[in-house]
This record gives C-alpha cells, structure tokens and sequence, in this order.
C-alpha cells in the first residue's frame, strides 16, 4: 500500500492522500506526493515502460504513470486508486498470490511497501511471502517483517534490465531480517542504492525511512552505494555523492550492518583499530548477558513494603528486584540504593517462593486472594508449574539497561538484586575482567553501544542480549590520543541518527 504502516493489518486502509502526510483514524502514513513523484520519475526510462507497484493503496504511485499496474488487497482503497489512476490496472488481492499467477513481467516498480512487522505479519498471507521468497532465493526468518517478502516478490516480476525504487525501513540498515533481501539485491541488481535520510519522511512517526534505487535487474554487485542527507530533497534521480560500500567489509567488519557508514571514515578507522586488535574483548567473551526473569504478572509477585507487612509476608520469601533500568541511576548499584525504595515504598520486593514445601498461612491466603485467583490467569502463570513460582531468579554480577536514552547504564551489583527482564543480567565469566567494565561509559564503549544496538524511536537506543555481546571493552590506554577525537565525532553522529543530541 502506498502508505506506511506499523503492525497495522494490511487490509485496513484509510481515506484521501494528503500533503504533507497526515495520521489517519486507522494509523496509516501516506506517501507525500513528492516521494513518490521522485520515485516513480526515476523508475521510468520512457514512456512504454510498465511499472508495477505490488501495494497501490489509494494510487499515488501508479496515478504517476499512465501504463501501471497495482495490487491491493483492500477494495476500498483499489477503487480510489481506480478514480486516480483511471488508465492504470487495479488488482483486488494477495499480492504474493498475484504474484504467483501472472506472467506478465514489468520495466520498472516503485512503491511503498506496508512495513507490519512480525507479530502481525501472520496466517496464509505470510506463509506464502515466506514460501515464495524461499523459491526465489531469499530464506527469511519467523522476524521478518511484511516489507522485504514484498520487495523479493516484486523485483522476481521484472524483466532483464529493470529497476525498482522504493521507501524502505531505516531497519534495513541494521535489523537482521533484512540481510536476506540485501544479499538477494546484490547478487540480482548491478546497482543497489540507498540514500539514507535522517529527518524523517514520516513526522509522526517513530519509524525512520530511507529510499532504495536499485537498477540492473539481473545483474549482480560487490557495493551498495550509500548516501546519507539530511533531508528529502525530490529528484529525478538519487544523489551523486555516495559511499561505496565494499560487500566483504560489510560481511565482515561490520556484521551486515550499513550504520556504521553513517559515520565519517576516521570514526570506522579509529574503532576498526581497537576492535580488531588481540588486546580488546567483546563483554561476550568475559560475560553472559541474558534477560532477566519473566513474572507473568508484575503487579502481582512485586510488593511494597507497605502491603507485605499488611500481608504477613515473611521476609525470607521476599528479595529486591530492579523492575526497569531507571533503577540504574550510577555505576554501582548499592544497599543504600534499596534503602531510599524502602522509604519511598517502592514495589520492588519480588515474592520470591520456593518450588516444594508448605507456605506460611500468610502466603498461602495472598495467592488464593482476588489478586492471586487474577494472575494466575495470566499466559505465564498458566503454563507453568507451580504458577506461584517465578523461574530464572538469579542475582547477576552488573545490571545493564535494556533501552536507553543517552546511553545504555551498566551498574555493578553490590547490592545483590535480582532484576526483571525490563534489564540486562551480566554474568562475569571472568573475573578480572572488571577494570574493564569500569571503563563503561567510556566515549569508545558508547560509540560500540550505538554500532551495536539499534534505535528504537524516540531517540531511544535499544541493545539485546545479542548485540550488547559484541560490545568492545577496550584494554587500558588502547584507546591513543589520536582517535579519540575520531571516536567522539563518530559519537556524535551515530546519536544525532537515533534523533539524540550529544
């Protein structure tokens, strides 16, 4: 559909394009005008061209060109398109189904495909995306979201030759799921670009958007040329200034992730540096970093002080808990700390029950309460046994935030909490590799956070288990004097693409 969607089903569609985009009732983001003019304007070599765009909505792409062809799978919308784009062809319908049937194959695409990630990319309509991307050579994941199958299916219906211009996630210069169709680009186009753009196409929205150009169908390339601006500025064609990504750096170094070249190349250099010497050590080599425990009812198994003296809790069965990471407000984590929740009468204790044995009448009387007979109708609670006892409770050795704004908190345990899996736990493996870890919030550490997670929305930086693995902990004085100014340029500019300042 020519409008940005986030975990919308598909087939709800809202009502006329305006310009600028506007936030419809159903949580649709269309296409402003101009995007898609430069898009379209682009894709089209001449007048004859067929131009396909596999999710029309109401037909601003196809309204571009007199010979399109456009699917969709709402009817409502497809007849909008029809008013627009009165010499063009409506399709009703799957457009991976579609795709399937026709046999007629296209000059040229350009669309916005719906971005619904995972979790609403569901049922028939995905288990077909997944099977015929799988046939043509790009094997997604079950985290997929809706736009790469989209892009995979549409770029199997061009001819020898042909292009496609499309709005794409900021995620594809990032997100796992998307190396599949990046790798399935570049061994089918003989040009892949992308021009990322950091002020966003879409103002009411969390999601950035970038632009994909990729021309040559047929071909193959070693480099995805990438352009990073400020701001959308339309076009007949994408901009002349570009980096040349080189594929093997990208597979390598990077870990097919094109973020790190938003950054100025001393900024790669300088880290590259330090990463790849044999005296540095990712925090998944001297840690484990797993999530914390999952209760299934917060509300319910952490108690103030308060209610558990009202209660009769005993404090044996009670332990505190790190709910979330503005818990983790310095770089240790102490008993005073705990004391300043007790008196503000925080709900961090964590009922904490043993999995055999009697309870205390008081315990007992909590769970079988109005309260108790709630949880345990919740999905956590009901598949498991005991429901009353919380699983994967342990007390890690740091505590480290999951989301972040400036940036990810690490905060050494004295204290001995146990945390939910709204933080990080961290587990050393080594143990003297805490002067190490004494150096988190170092410029060089942040600048590994931001290369390693991922933005999340609202300047929010986002780190899993995974990606916070392969942060670098450089050794003492590895970082020389003259990278340091390098390290803090690339800083800065990886935080002012997550839309923070500093």
């Amino acid at each position: 559909m020519d409008s940005l969607s986030i975990d919308q089903d598909p087939s709800r569609m809202a009502g006329d394009i305006v310009a600028p985009p506007s936030r419809k009732a159903d949580g649709a983001y269309f296409t402003p005008e101009a995007v898609a003019a430069t898009l379209v304007a682009w894709a089209v070599r001449g007048r004859e061209d067929r131009l396909l765009d596999p999710s029309c909505g109401d037909g601003i792409f196809v309204a571009a060109h007199a010979r399109s062809v456009g699917v969709e799978r709402d009817a409502a919308s497809a007849c909008l398109a029809r008013e627009r784009a009165p010499s063009g062809e409506i399709h009703v319908g799957d457009f991976f189904a579609w795709a399937e049937r026709t046999a007629e194959r296209f000059d040229c695409a350009a669309g916005n495909p719906p971005f619904i990630r995972y979790q609403r990319f569901a049922g028939e309509t995905r288990a077909r995306a997944l099977r015929v991307c799988r046939e043509l050579g790009a094997d997604f994941s079950g985290l997929t979201s809706s736009w790469a199958p989209f892009l995979v299916a549409t770029a199997s219906l061009l001819r020898p030759g042909g292009r496609m211009a499309f709005v794409v996630p900021a995620e594809i210069g990032h997100a796992p799921y998307a190396v599949p169709f990046l790798e399935f680009a570049l061994a089918r186009f003989s040009t892949v670009h992308l021009v990322a753009i950091r002020e966003k196409l879409f103002p009411g929205l969390s999601e950035d958007c970038w632009l994909l150009f990729a021309d040559g169908f047929g071909g193959a390339t070693d480099e995805i040329r990438l352009s990073a601006v400020d701001r959308f500025v339309p076009s007949r064609d994408p901009p002349d200034a570009f980096e040349r990504v080189d594929v093997r750096e990208w597979r390598t170094a990077w870990s097919r992730r094109l973020r790190p070249y938003l950054m100025p190349r001393a900024a790669r250099h300088a880290y590259r540096q330090v990463a790849d010497s044999d005296a540095a050590r990712r925090l998944g080599e001297v840690a484990a970093v797993g999530i914390g425990y999952v209760t299934g009812a917060n509300d319910f198994f952490h108690l103030r002080p308060s209610q558990a003296a009202r209660l009769g809790i005993p404090a044996t069965f009670l332990h505190p808990a790190v709910r979330n990471g503005r818990s983790l407000a310095g770089p240790v984590l102490t008993d005073a700390d705990v004391a300043r929740w007790r008196a503000a009468d925080e709900p961090y204790l964590l009922l904490r029950l043993p999995r055999v044995g009697a309870l205390p009448r008081s315990v007992a009387a909590y769970l079988d309460g109005e309260a108790g007979r709630l949880a345990r109708t919740a999905y956590k609670c009901r598949v498991r046994s005991p429901w009353h006892v919380v699983p994967d409770v342990a007390v890690p050795d740091y505590l480290l935030s999951y989301m972040s704004g400036e940036r990810p908190s690490l905060a050494r345990n004295d204290a001995r909490c146990v945390a939910t899996n709204s933080v990080h736990c961290v587990r050393l493996r080594d143990p003297g590799a805490r002067e190490r870890l004494e150096a988190w919030g170092s410029p060089f550490i942040d600048l590994s956070c931001e290369l390693q997670g991922h933005p999340l929305g609202g300047g929010m930086l986002k780190l899993e288990p995974r990606e916070a693995a392969q942060v670098v902990l450089p050794a003492h004085g590895q970082v020389h004097d003259l990278d340091r100014a390098a390290v803090r340029e690339g800083l800065s500019a990886m935080r002012a693409w997550r839309h923070r300042a500093g």
